[in-house]
C-alpha cells in the first residue's frame, strides 16, 4: 500500500466497521487491504460493503458467483486495477474451481477457455466497461440467447459499473493486493 492515504488503525475505526473486518480476517486468515483503505470514511464504507454485498452476495438469478466474479476481473483488467484483478481474480479461481481461468481472462477474455454462455456474458459486460452508450436491443438478444434475463442483465450491468468505481478508487490511492490473494486457488490451503 502506498502512502498516499494511510490506513486507519483497526482500533480506530467504528465499532460495526471494525467487527466486519475481524469477521472477514477470520474466514479468510487476512483483512484485505480494501477494508482497512476505505475504513478512513465510515459512511462510504458501509455504502460501499453494502452495494457490494447486494450485488455479490445473493444468490437469485442465473449469475454463479463464479459468473460474477468473472465480470470483476475481466473489467479490472479493462480498467487496469491491479487490486481488483488479483484479488477477484483469486475469488474467481476458488468459484469456478479452475486455477488458471483468472489469467486467462484478466489478460485476454476472448482466448479465456470459457463456455459459450460466460463468453456472451463478459462481451456484454466488457461493452458495458468501454462503451456502455453503444449497448442496444440486439446485445439483450445475445444474452437472452444464452438463457440470461432482463434481470441478469441489470446485474452483469451493476457489477460492470460498480467495479468501475472501485477500480478508479484503488488504483488512486495505490492500493495493492495483499501477497495472500496471489496464491488463492491456485495452491491448497493450509490447515489450521
Amino acid at each position: 500500500m502506498t502512502d498516499r492515504y494511510p490506513l486507519p488503525a483497526l482500533a480506530d475505526v467504528p465499532d460495526d466497521i471494525r467487527a466486519r473486518i475481524l469477521a472477514v480476517q477470520e474466514k479468510s486468515g487476512f483483512v484485505p487491504n480494501v477494508f482497512l483503505a476505505l475504513a478512513r470514511r465510515p459512511a462510504e464504507w458501509r455504502a460501499f460493503f453494502a452495494y457490494h454485498d447486494a450485488l455479490m452476495e445473493k444468490d437469485t438469478g442465473h449469475l454463479s458467483k463464479g459468473d460474477r466474479e468473472m465480470i470483476v476481473t475481466a473489467t479490472s483488467a479493462a480498467n487496469r486495477c491491479l487490486y481488483c484483478v488479483v484479488a477477484h481474480g483469486a475469488l474467481l479461481r476458488i468459484y469456478e474451481k479452475k486455477p488458471l481461468v483468472a489469467d486467462q481472462v484478466a489478460v485476454n477474455w476472448l482466448k479465456a477457455d470459457i463456455p459459450p454462455r460466460q463468453r456472451a456474458m463478459l462481451a456484454f459486460a466488457m461493452k458495458v466497461c468501454d462503451q456502455s452508450h453503444a449497448v442496444e436491443d440486439t446485445d439483450f438478444a445475445a444474452l437472452h440467447a444464452h438463457g440470461f434475463d432482463d434481470e441478469d442483465i441489470w446485474d452483469i450491468t451493476a457489477i460492470t459499473a460498480f467495479f468501475g468505481l472501485s477500480n478508479r478508487i484503488a488504483s488512486v490511492t495505490g492500493m495493492q493486493p495483499n501477497p495472500e490473494f496471489y496464491l488463492l486457488g491456485r495452491v491448497p490451503r493450509e490447515k489450521k
